[in-house]
Formats: C-alpha cells, structure tokens, sequence
C-alpha cells in the first residue's frame, strides 16, 4: 500500500534523525567540557551564575542525548507513547534552546559586567587566597594578559602600588626584574576582560552553528514524529 511505503519512510526518517540528534548530543557535550577546560580558571574567578554556562550546554548535550536514544527506540518500535513522549520533549528543548537564545543576548552585557567584577574581585584577594591567585596566574598566562583592563589596574591594589609591581605572570619574559616598574615592554598591556571576550566571541561561531544545525534537525524530527504518531494512532502497519 501506498501509505504503508510512506510510513515506512516516515518511521526510518525518524529513526535517522534521532541518530543525528545523538551525534548533535555527542558534540554539545563535548564543547561543554571544551569550553569548562578552556574557561576554568576564568570562572573560578568569576561568580557562580557565570560559571554554570559550560554546565548547561554540558547538561543539555547529555539530555539530548538519551532523548534521542529513546526517540530511536520508539520509531523502532512503534510505540505511540514513546514517540509521542519524544515529541513533546523535543518540543519542550527547542523552546527552552530559544528561550536561552534569546536570554543570552538580552544579558551579553550583563555577562561582561559579572565577569569583570569577578576579575576584579580575584585581584584584590591575590595572594592571600591560594586557588584564586593560581587562577588569576594561569588566566594571564595562557591569555597573554594583565589585570582586569590593562596592567595598570595593578596599581590599585595596595601590596602592588606600595612596590610599584604587577604579579610575575603578566611579564612577557623570564627576567627578573620584568614585574618591577612594569611598562608595556615588559608586561602584557592588555587586560584579562578584552582577551576573554575575544576568544569567546572568535569561539562562540562555533556554538552558534552547532545550536542552528540541532534546531532545524529537532523541528524536522517533530514534524516527521508528528506523522509517525499519526499514522500509528490510525492503525496502519509500518514494519
């Protein structure tokens, strides 16, 4: 029968799409751990709110990911509930994906401001908390940077200003006296904040082509689920 082949083809198509959702949950997981290993110093320093964003792609890779191996299950199947269930949960992640979207630009700005007071709130507890001091050295080693906005942000912290030195990891060099009376030929003149940013906004195309390819791949596995209910609930054998 004609509808029988059709559905044969709706059901296949919905199992082949759960399995590019289950490569699209493979890969958000792997750029949440990317971006937690890259960031991890930088949201050590910064507040909590701020270092849950990692997390949540994290999450949302691993929710992908078992939603899409219950889809696949369901399509195999043909189990009304199952994929009924998987589209309503599809459904449920592309609202919240848009929802995040939307909430990420809305406060970008918000974003920028929490990490510059986290930055500037690790300077003034550098050397006297361990972690954070480690955190902050690492920081501007591996991003070529000193202080929150340049090198002279240095000054503003007392032990710093009284010896009229920055920490040994904004030195360009290996001299010795590179961090005393620091100048832009000796330190990193650039701050923390703009380097960060940079990086993030050079990576974030990333992200931002990954998240539009699983959004279209989730709206045509609702669609094509959508007929798969249909034509499951209307009694027509699909094997």
């Amino acid at each position: 029968m004609a509808v029988e082949g059709g559905m044969k083809c709706v059901k296949f198509l919905v199992f082949i799409f759960n399995f590019i959702f289950w490569v699209c949950g493979v890969a958000l997981v792997a750029i949440g751990i990317y971006a937690q290993l890259a960031l991890d110093k930088a949201l050590a320093v910064s507040s909590t709110s701020a270092a849950g964003s990692p997390v949540a792609i994290l999450v949302l890779g691993i929710v992908i990911f078992f939603i899409s191996f219950f889809g696949c299950c369901g399509a195999w199947k043909e189990s009304y509930c199952m994929v009924t269930t998987f589209a309503v949960l599809l459904s449920i992640i592309f609202l919240v994906e848009v929802a995040a979207a939307i909430a990420g630009y809305v406060f970008k700005d918000k974003a920028r401001s929490v990490l510059e007071e986290g930055l500037w709130d690790a300077m003034r507890k550098y050397g006297e908390d361990q972690p954070v001091t480690e955190a902050v050295d690492e920081i501007q080693r591996d991003f070529q940077c000193c202080g929150a906005n340049n090198y002279t942000d240095w000054s503003s912290i007392e032990r710093f200003r009284a010896n009229d030195t920055v920490p040994r990891s904004c030195c360009r060099s290996n001299a010795t006296s590179c961090n005393v009376h620091p100048t832009p030929e000796t330190v990193y003149e650039k701050g923390c904040l703009q380097k960060i940013e940079a990086w993030m906004k050079k990576n974030i195309l990333i992200v931002a082509a990954v998240a539009l390819g699983i959004a279209f791949f989730e709206i045509l596995g609702i669609i094509f689920a959508c007929c798969l209910m249909k034509g499951i609930r209307s009694g027509y054998e699909v094997m």
